[in-house]
């Protein structure tokens, strides 16, 4: 599929869209995942993504297919935080976690 727009001599060609019968599973996915991590808000986890990654760390906030994962004193430069990364926030897209544990302390 391509777009041409009036006046611009440029065309889209589209290299990825979603097929209309995987959207509604998405969705679900991601609102179920979201839901329960809206639940488990300052609770301990270990998170696992389809990548294999594995983080535990303290679930902060989860927003628009978002979670937001607090790994303290982690020192791990992958995430967003402060320059000495104490209390680094990890976000992470919903779809891409395969597995997340809830870890009693």
């Amino acid at each position: 599929m391509s777009i041409q727009y009036p006046g611009s001599g440029h065309q889209e060609h589209i290299l990825h869209q979603v097929g209309s019968n995987n959207i509604h599973s998405l969705k679900s996915t991601r609102d179920h995942i979201h839901h329960m991590c809206r639940l488990h808000v300052n609770q301990f986890v270990r998170v696992e993504t389809l990548d294999g990654d594995v983080f535990e760390g303290f679930i902060a906030y989860c927003d628009k297919g978002i979670l937001y994962l607090k790994l303290p004193g982690q020192g791990s430069p992958r995430g967003f935080g402060p320059n000495n990364y104490n209390d680094v926030i990890l976000p992470l897209v919903l779809y891409e976690l395969l597995v997340i544990t809830l870890l009693y302390t």
